[in-house]
């Protein structure tokens, strides 16, 4: 405004109340503001918008002289209370606009004046909003102008995928023009964020996260050759598309008037059905390719990964074990990761087939299952995400971290790739078999085992070493150097060659931690695990019971008790291998009845109390899907298990008669107190056996969560790979067996969780 408002009033979003000999009240829609003050309470009728400065002072004078008139004034307007303005030619409705914009923390007249002044572009991508578009955003008193010389754009779009805004966003970013992006149909309507180039995300940032939460959609796009992912047909009324169009002219004007709110850099979803309001903030991703560093990640993986000191904060024996941070901050620090429209988790729930005493969250799609499309889901115990604790919050942030984990691990196109022949290497590079370990037989025999087996349990084509394929370096911690493994090993949905599958990924050794060190060693601890598991499950050898009992666990007694009470009786048997890693298997089955539902659970650990409560616990996860018809009937190995499979046929699951129980004081255990000293012993056991530990660093930037794939060539999953060595050799060695378990004597039953 080129002059002063003259008229001294009470800012328009206040009515004023005196009441005599109390105080004077301030009325807003924000609340109500008290002032005891007789000099204010003689003050209030004058502030009614009619009086400049002179006006006030001959009208207050016998009550104020004409200083304290001034310094009261000061007071006033510097706590925000009182303003100067001119007459509203208007009247009420221009009173009213100018209380608004007071209610936003901005002068009522200058906020009015910059909407009026501004010019708007409007960029219809609909299949038809865009006439009642403009018409909403004059309706808010915005001048729509293609002209040129707009100070924002408005963006219509049917869907925050569409094609062409990757163009508007690349055009709005070389201009420096802010712009707002708005889906105003459809039963939910998007408004938002204002994208400001030079500042905060660009619409690549949204849309990659976007992308995250639309697998099926993108698999239906590639699967048919489609532009775009195929969305579901307009819905909305009259009323409901109005709305929508009257709140993106809203959120134009709030942000031409110079309101700001970090609502503005959050999709807001209008659920119009419920009237149900969410926001969803769009983080800008530090490794962007449109808007940041898109050398970060490659950058991080090809740097050797260095380990440093880190004290232990918790030294319990909960079932998280030693780590960097204490669970409930870990959930503070990285919660905000969650939900359904911009989040990298979707959603992070109690899974309600849960009996009241087991802790068990889900957390969302897991990527990790192998295959897209209908099979890719149809193995109801993989399909999710999920954590498992002690107490409800160790379960909630296992799941958390999971998801997050997994996450991280999935390929998003900015990870270190050579391509190149197996030879064109040399000795960096390692022969992926090497990790595999399919056997010759399983390699012949593939396409038939493919047909008949879930997604999981694929057996990849042998390595062409004439292929060109993609490889990614590993760190080894072990020498000192990268290793070259490939790509399609380590992520999730890597890009591979279209006529062979020479590897897929999975999630063994994958871990999040709270710091490097503590992602390295959970990942370790799964891969000692499940070695051990295999070497007992697929030979089905017996094993020595574990007496829980020795343990003096409260928590442990308790969850007997509880299994007791659903007619289940449980056990647990130790599959401490070679390493001398306490490993544990927790089993339970319906005690009575043909019928016996066993279920299982595995845990690790130096420390036996840990790995004890690890595997009781992953046992309890494990068990809502056994006691759920509907998923057993679901999963076609799942039902075989439940229906058919018993101890008296399965002996191997129960406790070695001949061998004595193991007790807690046959696992000596001495407690460091630094999470490096226990990565350093880890290395030092499979260096000790001629094999070395290879840590990849899959942390996003974007993200913050430490998150490490850990590899140890020769440990076997728990998957079917039945490649000679370990899982052959170290049963005889263990006393367990007298000779090799033969080929054709192994378990037919692969570990199906």
């Amino acid at each position: 405004m080129d002059t002063a408002p003259s008229r001294v009033a009470f800012r328009r979003h206040l009515t004023p109340v005196v009441v005599p000999g109390d105080a004077t009240y301030l009325v807003s829609e924000q609340g109500v503001t008290a002032i005891g003050s007789e000099a204010v309470a003689a003050l209030a009728p004058l502030l009614d918008g009619s009086r400049d400065l002179p006006a006030l002072v001959r009208d207050a004078a016998g009550k104020l002289t004409p200083a304290a008139l001034g310094n009261l004034l000061a007071k006033l307007t510097q706590a925000g209370l009182i303003d100067r303005f001119a007459p509203s030619p208007q009247g009420a409705s221009q009173d009213a606009e100018a209380a608004f914009w007071e209610c936003a923390g901005l002068h009522g007249d200058r906020a009015r004046e910059e909407v009026a002044s501004a010019r708007v572009l409007l960029k219809d991508l609909t299949a038809g909003s865009g006439v009642r578009g403009a018409q909403a955003l004059a309706a808010a008193g915005l001048t729509v102008d293609g002209s040129g010389g707009h100070t924002l754009t408005v963006v219509l779009c049917d869907d925050y995928l569409s094609p062409g805004l990757a163009g508007i966003d690349r055009e709005q970013r070389a201009a420096g023009t802010p712009w707002l992006l708005a889906k105003p149909t459809g039963v939910t309507a998007w408004i938002g964020p204002v994208f400001q180039p030079g500042a905060g995300a660009c619409w690549q940032c949204l849309a990659h996260r976007l992308r995250h939460h639309r697998q099926s959609e993108l698999y239906l796009g590639e699967a048919l050759g489609m532009a775009a992912p195929p969305t579901p047909p307009r819905a909305a009324t009259g009323a409901s598309h109005a709305t929508a169009l009257h709140n993106v002219a809203l959120q134009a004007s709030k942000w031409l008037a110079g309101f700001r709110h970090e609502s503005q850099q959050a999709v807001c979803t209008l659920d119009s059905l419920c009237l149900a309001i969410g926001q969803h903030r769009v983080e800008r991703r530090p490794q962007c390719a449109e808007c940041g560093d898109p050398l970060l990640v490659t950058e991080q993986v090809r740097r050797p990964v260095r380990l440093v000191s880190r004290p232990k904060l918790d030294q319990g024996g909960g079932s998280g074990g030693h780590r960097a941070l204490p669970a409930q901050q870990i959930l503070e620090r990285y919660e905000y990761l969650v939900g359904e429209v911009t989040g990298v988790v979707h959603t992070l729930r109690r899974d309600p087939r849960c009996p009241e005493f087991l802790n068990s969250y889900l957390s969302g799609s897991n990527p990790a299952v192998v295959g897209r499309g209908l099979r890719g889901i149809q193995h109801a115990l993989r399909s999710q995400s999920g954590g498992k604790g002690v107490s409800e919050l160790d379960a909630k942030v296992g799941a958390l971290c999971e998801a997050l984990e997994r996450y991280s691990a999935t390929f998003h196109g900015d990870e270190p790739r050579t391509a190149a022949r197996l030879s064109d290497l040399g000795a960096q590079a390692l022969r992926p078999n090497l990790c595999q370990l399919y056997h010759e037989r399983q390699f012949a025999d593939r396409l038939r085992w493919n047909g008949v087996h879930p997604a999981f349990q694929y057996v990849c084509d042998p390595l062409d070493e004439n292929a060109v394929i993609d490889w990614t370096p590993v760190w080894s911690v072990t020498h000192g150097t990268h290793r070259m493994l490939p790509t399609g090993m380590l992520y999730y949905s890597a890009p591979g060659p279209q006529d062979a599958c020479y590897v897929r990924a999975d999630s063994n050794g994958n871990a999040a931690g709270a710091s490097l060190e503590d992602a390295v060693l959970q990942g370790f601890f799964e891969l000692v695990e499940r070695d051990a598991v295999a070497l007992w499950w697929y030979n089905r050898s017996r094993v020595p019971g574990l007496d829980l009992d020795s343990f003096a666990d409260p928590w442990l007694s308790t969850t007997r008790e509880q299994h007791g009470r659903l007619g289940r009786e449980l056990w647990a048997l130790d599959l401490t291998s070679d390493l001398g890693v306490p490993a544990f298997a927790a089993l339970s089955r319906i005690a009575e009845g043909p019928r016996e539902d066993i279920a299982f659970g595995f845990g690790c650990h130096f420390d036996p109390g840990v790995a004890v409560r690890r595997a009781v616990t992953e046992l309890n996860q494990l068990l809502p899907a056994m006691m759920d018809a509907r998923t057993t009937a679901e999963d076609p190995e799942l039902l075989d298990w439940c229906t058919r499979r018993t101890v008296t046929n399965q002996p191997y699951l129960l406790p070695d008669p001949e061998a004595g129980e193991r007790v807690r004081g046959d696992f000596p255990y001495h407690r460091s107190e630094d999470l490096l000293d226990d990565v350093l012993a880890a290395e030092a056991l499979v260096r000790a056996r001629g094999m070395e530990l290879l840590v990849l660093d899959q942390t996003r930037p974007d993200l913050g969560i430490p998150v490490v794939k850990v590899l140890v060539p020769g440990l076997r999953h728990f998957w079917a790979r039945f490649a000679d060595g370990r899982l052959y050799d170290v049963p005889v060695q263990l006393g367990r067996q007298q000779a090799p378990t033969p080929y054709d004597g192994l378990n037919p039953i692969p570990v199906f969780v």
